[in-house]
């Protein structure tokens, strides 16, 4: 319909498989206003290193001293719209295929991942597309893993969406704020894996049947149950489950306390300063960060988990680093 050139402000934010949404403000006698209306679409770029995308406007607010706050999901909210009938896929390249051959309606969506994992996904009752991706136990992004990439109309899955570019955040050079949480509410000091028949019998490591957390030194004693039947087929040996156990641990870190950064820092990608050394100095969502603060003792990787972008003056407002989030 055109530009919308008088808007006020516009930001986009982006979590990490999480929520991706604009917001405008805008005058009610600013240019193709009377074009924004409920299901509308606006095109904006949600970072500045990607390429424009697509929002459907969801919510218009009553004009407030002349000018209005309108809201707007990425497109691809569209497929909470799309319902999926029952289906089985053995990878996640098929799962994501299966999604959307069964959808009980026209889907124009393309699908990508580059995962190989080999699990079973199983769609058992009707749902819908974006909550079978992620969001729901047993979606997509449950049973493999991943980092969303929304481009459009084409769903990205990818194995890890991130990179690490070797960019440092420390104090005296571009820190601004910076608050350290620690959590050991879910810091386990050992696993007991056991696997269950279909007749209901265990089958457990015999004698100590609690495997310990490796190099872990602990004043407590806190153990994790781990049920392994849904991985192994056939009845494990004590190996097996020993192993089982040891995967577990190192995939989802039960050992080490969560540690969650929230920080403020300057872009320099976005100073003159930093010209020449630009790609240094990026930072884009799912992105590995390295944090250095002394005072508290802070010298960590985190990961870029939210994003807030100024779509007007084409640069971030905010960037959040901290532990990664699990699901929609």
């Amino acid at each position: 319909m055109g530009v919308l050139r008088d808007a006020v402000s516009c930001t986009v934010t982006e979590e990490r498989n999480g929520a991706f949404e604009l917001e405008m403000v805008y005058p009610i006698t600013g240019q193709h206003y009377s074009s924004l209306a409920l299901r509308g679409l606006i095109l904006a770029k949600p970072n500045p290193y990607g390429e424009a995308q697509y929002f459907r406007i969801y919510k218009i607010s009553r004009p407030i001293n002349g000018q209005v706050t309108v809201n707007a999901q990425h497109i691809s909210y569209d497929l909470s719209g799309i319902p999926v009938g029952p289906c089985k896929a053995l990878n996640a390249v098929d799962a994501l295929q299966q999604l959307k051959s069964h959808a009980a309606v026209s889907c124009d969506y393309q699908f990508w991942t580059d995962i190989q994992t080999v699990a079973d996904f199983a769609v058992a009752v009707p749902g819908s597309l974006r909550s079978l991706l992620g969001g729901v136990e047993g979606s997509v992004l449950d049973v493999y893993g991943g980092e969303y990439e929304w481009d459009n109309t084409t769903v990205k899955l990818h194995r890890q969406r991130g990179t690490d570019r070797g960019v440092t955040i420390r104090y005296g050079k571009n820190l601004t704020d910076l608050t350290q949480e620690e959590s050991c509410a879910e810091v386990y000091t050992g696993v007991y894996p056991y696997w269950v028949d279909s007749d209901g019998n265990v089958t457990q490591i015999t004698g100590n049947p609690v495997v310990n957390v490796p190099d872990g030194q602990y004043n407590f004693v806190r153990v994790l149950t781990l049920d392994v039947s849904q991985d192994i087929k056939e009845q494990p040996t004590a190996a097996q489950l020993r192993q089982a156990a040891l995967d577990y641990i190192s995939a989802n870190k039960v050992g080490v306390p969560k540690v969650s950064l929230t920080l403020s820092f300057a872009q320099l990608e976005q100073t003159a300063e930093y010209a020449d050394k630009a790609l240094l100095e990026r930072v884009c969502l799912c992105d590995t960060v390295h944090v250095q603060f002394a005072k508290l003792g802070v010298s960590a990787d985190a990961s870029c988990i939210k994003t807030v972008y100024d779509v007007l003056l084409e640069r971030y407002d905010s960037v959040e680093l901290g532990d990664v989030r699990s699901s929609l």
